[in-house]
């Protein structure tokens, strides 16, 4: 087989991995964390047999799915850390950033992030041990290093600063998911005031550090 083949070959697969990813979002779209590969397969318009060919098993679909939406998640705090606008501005629209987008798709930050609460279906039973922490874990891990290297590029916070940025991502991480877990769920204020409330307790520590020399500044 040629190299030109091979080339379009891959181009066949990854555009139909592309479609089977977006069957698969529509159903967790619609039924959240009690998504199942039966309703996906069906949206798709294939059999199981054909899915798990493509991505293994449910866990190999989650992944997939999370790599999907953590890009395009963390593509808009890379936006918001960028824009024009005073440090206390761009920490609010940080957490701004992330409130909205689980309050937009709460469907889809379920099944993310509590799939577990989804019970498999009689014709799903391979899916009921389905593992939440193996998976969700490494999705908060990841933001949390592309926090931490934000951090690191953009604040002199003196010696251990690259300790420290990594201390302050996953931490600011997973205040974030804690918090805007619990918000999603019972509603107890607006998202403007969660967002001042936990700007209000990083502001502190961020509002004392100096940009680093020669960096992109925060």
């Amino acid at each position: 087989m040629d190299t030109t083949q091979r080339t379009g070959q891959q181009r066949s697969a990854d555009r139909r991995r592309r479609e089977l990813l977006e069957a698969a979002d529509r159903v967790v779209l619609r039924d959240g964390p009690h998504a199942s590969m039966n309703a996906i397969a069906a949206e798709a318009g294939i059999t199981k047999p054909i899915l798990y060919r493509h991505f293994g098993d449910k866990g190999g679909l989650y992944a997939a799915l999370a790599v999907r939406h953590t890009d395009a998640l963390l593509a808009s705090l890379r936006a918001a850390l960028d824009a024009p606008a005073e440090r206390r501005q761009r920490v609010e629209a940080t957490l701004d950033t992330y409130l909205a987008a689980i309050e937009a798709r709460p469907q889809v930050y379920r099944f993310l992030i509590h799939p577990a609460d989804g019970a498999a279906t009689p014709g799903d039973q391979a899916e009921q041990g389905f593992d939440v922490g193996k998976h969700s874990a490494p999705l908060l891990r990841r933001m949390g290093e592309e926090l931490a290297q934000v951090i690191e590029e953009r604040l002199d916070v003196g010696p251990g600063t690259q300790q420290l940025a990594r201390v302050w991502g996953h931490g600011i991480v997973g205040m974030m998911h804690a918090a805007g877990d619990w918000w999603l769920g019972e509603r107890p204020c607006t998202r403007a005031e969660l967002v001042s409330s936990l700007a209000d307790l990083l502001w502190g520590r961020l509002a004392a550090a100096g940009d680093k020399a020669g960096g992109p500044g925060f």
